[in-house]
C-alpha cells in the first residue's frame, strides 16, 4: 500500500492493492476540486442549455441565447457572468453587441455527450396518477 498517505495509512483496508489503485486514479486533488468545479457549473439546467446552445451554435449574444433557452435576458447575463468568472466562456465584443462562446475545450467532449444522450433518450410525457 504505497499509495497510502501517512494520515491514513494506519486505516484497515479489504483490498490494499486496489486501494492504491483507487487512489492513482483520484490523483491530485487540485485537478478533482477543478473538475468538481466545472460539473458544478454544468448542474444547473440553465446554465448547461447556454453551454450546449455555445457549443453548437457558436458565439451568441444574451438576447439571442435567451431566446433559445427559454430564459430571460437577465438571467442569461447572471448565467454568463458566473460562466465567464469561471474561463468557461468569454465575450467578444462587436460595436454594441457582446456575442459570447465557449472556451473551456476541456468541456466540448462532455457537451458532445450531452447532445448526442439527448437524441437517444425517449422522451416520456409524465402520466399523472390515476385517482
Amino acid at each position: 500500500m504505497h499509495l497510502v498517505p501517512a494520515d491514513r495509512a494506519g486505516h484497515r483496508t479489504i483490498d490494499g492493492h486496489r486501494v492504491c489503485e483507487a487512489i492513482a486514479a483520484i490523483g491530485d486533488t487540485v485537478h478533482v476540486r477543478s473538475w468538481a468545479e466545472r460539473f458544478s457549473l454544468l448542474a444547473d439546467p440553465g446554465r448547461l442549455a447556454l453551454l450546449l446552445a455555445l457549443h453548437r451554435a457558436g458565439p451568441l449574444a444574451v438576447s439571442d441565447l435567451a431566446v433559445a433557452t427559454g430564459m430571460r435576458d437577465p438571467a442569461v447575463s447572471q448565467a454568463l457572468r458566473l460562466l465567464r468568472t469561471a474561463g468557461v466562456v468569454t465575450g467578444d465584443k462587436d460595436g454594441r453587441v457582446v456575442r459570447y462562446r465557449l472556451v473551456d475545450d476541456a468541456l466540448r467532449p462532455l457537451l458532445d455527450e450531452c447532445a448526442a444522450a439527448e437524441h437517444e433518450e425517449p422522451h416520456e410525457e409524465p402520466t399523472a396518477a390515476a385517482g
